[in-house]
């Protein structure tokens, strides 16, 4: 029997299903690569423990920048060895469906495909992440009535109606998980003079942000090197901090929405303000943030169960959507690869 691979290419992590199985692989987006022996070292978690902590010639790298391919060769070995440990070294080539950004170019389109092909896939479909996101929060998007779907990422945020299993209106932009963290690492340096790494700002953003309404009383403790005395040193951070680093980058997704609103017909905008807007994606779990889309947008908004793994099971169980989905899922032969 073939086998059906589903792959949610995600800039923060990879999330990998198998038709009939699920989700059998959710390891970050990282690859680790020996300069000296011009080879893969590790991928994925080992990997990822790695940033930070290598010699020189040891590199720990992202592939995948703002949701697209920023480095062929590691993307293509980073999901040859991802395929591999789902695959099991089973001789059969699996078929491909690759998840995508919704304002992806075609040159970018074809750098997914390409280092599909080359780690292995015999044929590659294509789909659009508002697409999977809604098919996979259980949403049935074959009715002509409007659904948004917010989903945000590590490197970008799409916003889309889809209706008639189509999408109607779409913006991306590359404000996403990857920026807040930046945003973060910026704000605690100019304001208490420490440098922070990325994983800190994560598990700031992670346990403490409110870019809706912070008291302030909501703490942690977080570690960093004090850029003055150049040792280091622990201070206490509270939502207020988080609040003021990411709010301005919060604000900007919510001007996005209102953007896709005021492109869409009205008749779409009515059956929102009904069906409110969906959230998924690791950003839907940003403290605050539907409370802060409700009262910019005024429809109702609310996050999706378990709203990282919705594209991945979207992607999953769009093998079997293929011949209804329209724009949001392509058959490669587009591309004339043999």
């Amino acid at each position: 029997m073939a086998l059906d691979i589903g792959i949610d290419l995600g800039t923060a992590n990879i999330i990998i299903t198998i038709a009939g199985k699920g989700i059998v692989l959710n390891e970050p987006s990282v690859v680790a690569y020996d300069k000296k022996k011009k080879a893969v070292v590790a991928v994925g978690s080992e990997a990822y423990k790695m940033i930070g902590r290598t010699p020189e010639y040891i590199v720990a790298v992202r592939p995948l920048k703002d949701g697209v391919i920023s480095d062929n060769d590691m993307t293509e070995a980073m999901i040859r060895e991802f395929i591999h440990m789902v695959n099991g070294g089973a001789m059969m080539k699996p078929r491909i469906v690759l998840c995508v950004p919704s304002s992806v170019t075609d040159v970018e389109r074809r750098a997914v495909v390409e280092a599909a092909m080359s780690a292995g896939a015999r044929k590659v479909f294509l789909i659009e992440e508002p697409i999977a996101a809604l098919i996979g929060a259980g949403v049935d998007i074959s009715k002509p009535n409007g659904t948004m779907v917010v989903d945000i990422g590590g490197g970008t945020a799409d916003v889309a109606i889809v209706s008639f299993n189509g999408i109607v209106q779409s913006r991306s932009i590359k404000m996403a998980g990857n920026k807040f963290d930046q945003a973060i690492i910026r704000h605690i340096t100019q304001k208490y003079k420490i440098l922070i790494g990325e994983k800190t700002a994560e598990k700031a953003k992670m346990e403490i942000a409110n870019v809706f309404d912070p008291t302030g009383e909501k703490t942690m403790t977080i570690r960093g090197r004090n850029l003055l005395k150049g040792l280091p040193e622990s201070i206490e951070i509270s939502d207020q901090d988080i609040y003021d680093a990411i709010h301005e980058n919060a604000m900007e997704i919510v001007e996005q929405v209102k953007l896709v609103l005021e492109s869409t017909p009205p008749e779409l905008v009515g059956d929102i303000l009904s069906n409110g807007i969906l959230l998924t994606g690791g950003g839907a779990m940003l403290g605050g943030l539907p409370e802060l889309i409700s009262d910019n947008v005024g429809a109702p908004c609310f996050v999706a169960e378990n709203p990282i793994e919705c594209v991945a099971r979207g992607v999953d169980a769009a093998f079997k959507m293929s011949g209804e989905l329209l724009d949001g899922f392509e058959q490669i032969q587009l591309y004339n690869f043999k």
